[in-house]
């Protein structure tokens, strides 16, 4: 029996005419006695007492309508819920993101996002970037926030923002509150983030350092931005971080912009190649907008 066969069925319990169920169906009535007798013997069981001038339900039809109303509501709410998340009203979004889109960027998509879909359940997991590579490709979040964009052929990556880089120096250190050269650091320990996996941002800096003619040689890696930053504050060094970071004042460390330093880092939104979900779209669509208006 199958659900077209059990609206046949209910609409006939409800009628107890075969006349009266066949309109009400919109066909005709020996096409249907033929679908109810063809349930019967699909069940092994009779469903209906055919009098003379009237039908009833059998104890088994009374069980089967009792069930089967319950199925069908329940199966026009499925559809119902299923339309609704394909039209983006609701569902669930899991964002992955670096800890450094916590500075403006990504508080602010949230926030957009939020108004326009309230529906939508998010799922947020601060990651690396080499993390955030692995869930995307594992379909185990659906959106990573990344410095720089994921490479990989099966993902589409999108740039949000490019930002110049600044040094974070603990406020000990004495340096004029000005733009300031990064020979001037030479002899500093650089605080570098993060330590696995390689390459990462880490190794950007080392780069971005030597293209502009500073070799780092005192290196000391942790895990993430925030040990960073606190291992700046206590003096064990500095680090070298996005301009968004500097935004946000913390006791303990001056923020600097580096004269004569290029190298920029580009914050990205990336998903899967063959993700073609409703949140997804508007999601993206929702972080250009609002990187748009940061620039």
């Amino acid at each position: 029996m199958n659900i077209k066969q059990l609206e046949y069925f209910i609409a006939l319990a409800e009628e107890l005419h075969f006349g009266r169920a066949a309109e009400r169906l919109g066909m005709a009535q020996p096409p249907l006695s033929r679908q109810i007798k063809q349930i019967e013997e699909d069940l092994g069981a009779l469903l209906f007492n055919r009098g003379r001038n009237a039908i009833t339900l059998t104890q088994a039809g009374e069980r089967l309508y009792a069930r089967g109303t319950a199925l069908l509501s329940e199966f026009a709410d499925i559809k119902l819920e299923i339309r609704r998340i394909g039209q983006g009203a609701e569902g669930r979004l899991r964002i992955g993101f670096v800890g450094s889109a916590t500075y403006g960027l990504l508080p602010a998509v949230l926030k957009s996002f939020r108004a326009a879909c309230p529906q939508v359940s998010l799922s947020l997991y601060p990651m690396n970037n080499g993390d955030l590579h692995r869930a995307l490709v594992r379909r185990e979040i659906d959106i990573a926030i990344a410095r720089p964009a994921i490479e990989d052929a099966e993902v589409i990556s999108r740039k949000l923002v490019d930002e110049e880089l600044v040094a974070a120096v603990p406020e000990a250190l004495d340096l004029a509150p000005r733009p300031i050269r990064l020979p001037q650091l030479q002899e500093e320990t650089f605080i570098l983030y993060p330590e696995t996996p390689r390459p990462s941002f880490a190794d950007f800096v080392l780069k971005a350092c030597r293209d502009a003619g500073t070799e780092v040689t005192r290196r000391v890696f942790t895990m993430d931005l925030q040990t960073a930053l606190a291992l700046v504050s206590v003096g064990e060094g500095v680090t070298i971080v996005p301009k968004s970071v500097g935004a946000v004042q913390r006791n303990g460390i001056r923020f600097h912009a580096l004269e004569g330093f290029a190298a920029r880092t580009a914050i990205s939104v990336n998903h899967r190649l063959d993700e073609q979900g409703i949140h997804v779209h508007n999601f993206v669509v929702t972080a250009q907008k609002v990187a748009r208006k940061l620039i």
